[in-house]
């Protein structure tokens, strides 16, 4: 594709806003690709063919011959909830195909609690600049309820179309108070439980999807006030989590829930909660299903759990898994694996980076982390094994390339200490590298293969530093060509389209993740031939909205040629159309159960929103 090719006459009321031109066009129901020609008008696929479509003087052609056409793809799992205040365009999603995106996952909203209490619970679970997010929900908030709040983000120019959870912590402590909310000696009175009901249904009645929650103590709060509590909802009762359940089953919305990582036994309850046995099943969806390098039979529960909850006990229970290798990057000790045992939160816990280094110099605090890192049987999802590091930036040079676990060898120095040494030596300008999980081909295939394993947890707009999973459905893709390629195939390509698409949208019930005759025409093309090496490569990019932060990103324009939301051509060629995500907004707030066809109504930027 060159650009817009167009071919002179007058417009015609018939006339087709874009044409797409010999692709190989999936619908995302799971049926095989077949080669049409599509005809878009007034945001919505009119038409598939085989026969040439007459074109417009106005018409934008799309040549896709050799190409894959596919509904653009729902990313279920991110944290954009500040960006897209100051950045409603959110490109780096878009460029990758993505057309929909679930926010206010993990218990994490901003809709109820004032900006400064979101940004505590947000930023350091989140691993995002917490001046970044206030400042984001200081300068943008007008809401106080659901349904303003999905009013203010219909009035930016959206990118890619947003949906959203309403947040337990976000409800939890817009009731209790953040400071009650975060202790477990302070339940909720009867009065306050109503009032969290109450504040559920309102967001379901708005259109929210439902309710997520967090109940892994790993994630701690920001800030001064409360720093290194635990979120608000992990401090919930069952018979708490029972109350938002019994709301939810009978609304046909979604439960997304964390799991305790440590005791892990909440799984069951999640579980059990979504089963209809004699009653309404409840939708969950509960992260993560993966391949750890640090307890690798994990991966065998996944299937047997779901087959549990959904054949035997007629449930709506789905795994979220991230379909490609999970690697991280660290800028010093600021990694979210630390926050796993006693030592690595002590750090956290210290904002100031001279109080940091004199604590990592004490040989009392040194002993402590080399107990908690040499722990066998403690639960984990990181490894901890500092042989599978790689330092990938240095002050010292002779460093890079490196593993921490050679650099100790070198010094004759326990890696623990080592590691403690290159932080105190370099703070944040020491950089290194490691997978966590996913790692092994054919047990990642396996579980794409596994029903009631859905596509998910990119955790876009989380984590700025640390990864960049903005591409997850590229990798699956690039993945199941290779797989046909060798003869070995993961799936059928139709269906692994579906998995990234409209069994998501069909699950969650939002008017998304299908490309039909009648759909609103979201869609993203493929050129199979960019599914490369590429894909893995790695990337920094200024993030503009937060003052130029260096953040990961992903770059593959290769692969992704065309993105169109609501039958508008945004991203081509690796270039978004002029104003795009400034004066040019194409996306709208999808609510839950509810028809979204068309284009989105005309909106003005307000000033200041996305500069």
């Amino acid at each position: 594709m060159s650009g817009a090719d167009h071919t002179s006459g007058d417009r015609t009321r018939d006339d087709f806003d874009v044409v797409v031109r010999g692709g190989l066009w999936f619908d995302g129901t799971g049926a095989p690709g077949v080669v049409r020609n599509l005809g878009i008008r007034d945001g919505v696929l009119v038409t598939a063919t085989t026969d040439d479509l007459p074109v417009g003087p106005d018409t934008e052609v799309v040549e896709a011959h050799g190409r894959w056409v596919m509904p653009g793809f729902v990313d279920t799992h991110t944290h954009y909830d500040a960006e897209v205040l100051v950045g409603p365009g959110l490109p780096e999603s878009v460029r990758h195909g993505v057309t929909t995106v679930l926010m206010g996952n993990c218990s994490l909203s901003t809709v109820f609690v004032p900006p400064l209490d979101a940004a505590d619970l947000f930023s350091r679970v989140e691993a995002v600049p917490r001046e970044h997010v206030l400042a984001a929900l200081e300068k943008t908030r007008t809401w106080e309820t659901p349904r303003e709040y999905i009013d203010a983000l219909n009035r930016l120019p959206l990118g890619p179309n947003i949906t959203a959870f309403i947040g337990h912590s976000d409800v939890r402590a817009s009731v209790m108070g953040l400071g009650r909310s975060t202790e477990s000696a302070n339940r909720p009175t009867r009065a306050e439980l109503a009032d969290i009901d109450a504040r559920v249904e309102d967001a379901l009645d708005a259109g929210f999807l439902g309710v997520s929650t967090m109940t892994n103590p790993w994630d701690k709060m920001d800030g001064d006030r409360y720093r290194s509590r635990t979120l608000p909802s992990t401090h919930a009762s069952w018979s708490e989590f029972r109350r938002l359940h019994r709301i939810l089953r009978r609304r046909g919305r979604v439960l997304q829930a964390v799991p305790n990582l440590n005791t892990k036994y909440d799984v069951a309850f999640f579980a059990l909660a979504s089963t209809g046995i004699g009653r309404k099943p409840m939708k969950a969806s509960v992260l993560a299903a993966a391949d750890t390098k640090a307890e690798r039979w994990v991966n065998r529960i996944f299937g047997p759990i779901a087959f549990a909850a959904n054949r035997i006990g007629r449930g709506a229970f789905r795994w979220q898994h991230l379909p490609t290798t999970f690697e991280v990057y660290s800028d010093g000790i600021d990694l979210v694996v630390f926050e796993e045992f006693g030592s690595g939160r002590a750090a956290l816990h210290l904002n100031d980076e001279i109080a940091r280094n004199d604590l990592m110099r004490d040989e009392a605090y040194r002993r402590w982390f080399r107990q908690d890192f040499e722990k066998r049987f403690s639960p984990r999802v990181w490894h901890r094994d500092f042989d599978d590091t790689r330092i990938v930036a240095c002050p010292d040079s002779s460093l890079v390339g490196r593993s921490i676990g050679d650099v100790a060898r070198a010094r004759n120095l326990h890696p623990v200490d080592t590691f403690l040494d290159l932080v105190v030596e370099h703070g944040r300008e020491f950089r290194w590298h490691t997978v966590i999980a996913n790692d092994r081909r054919k047990v990642a295939d396996r579980l794409v293969r596994t029903p009631g394993v859905t596509i998910g947890f990119s955790d876009a707009g989380a984590h700025l530093r640390n990864m960049a999973f903005y591409n997850f459905a590229i990798c699956l893709l690039r993945r199941a060509h290779d797989a046909e390629r060798r003869g070995e195939p993961i799936l059928p390509l139709g269906q692994i389209v579906h998995k990234l698409t409209g069994e998501l949208g069909d699950f969650y019930g939002i008017d998304a993740g299908h490309l039909r005759i009648g759909d609103r025409a979201d869609f993203v093309v493929v050129d199979p031939a960019g599914l490369t090496d590429d894909v893995d490569a790695y990337h920094e990019a200024p993030m503009e909205e937060f003052g130029g932060l260096q953040r990961m990103v992903d770059r593959n324009d290769r692969a992704v040629t065309a993105t169109a939301v609501a039958g508008r051509v945004v991203f081509r060629e690796g270039e978004f159309v002029p104003g795009y995500g400034r004066t040019v907004g194409t996306g709208r707030f999808l609510r839950a159960g509810v028809d979204e066809r068309g284009p989105a109504p005309a909106r003005s930027a307000p000033a200041g929103s996305a500069a």
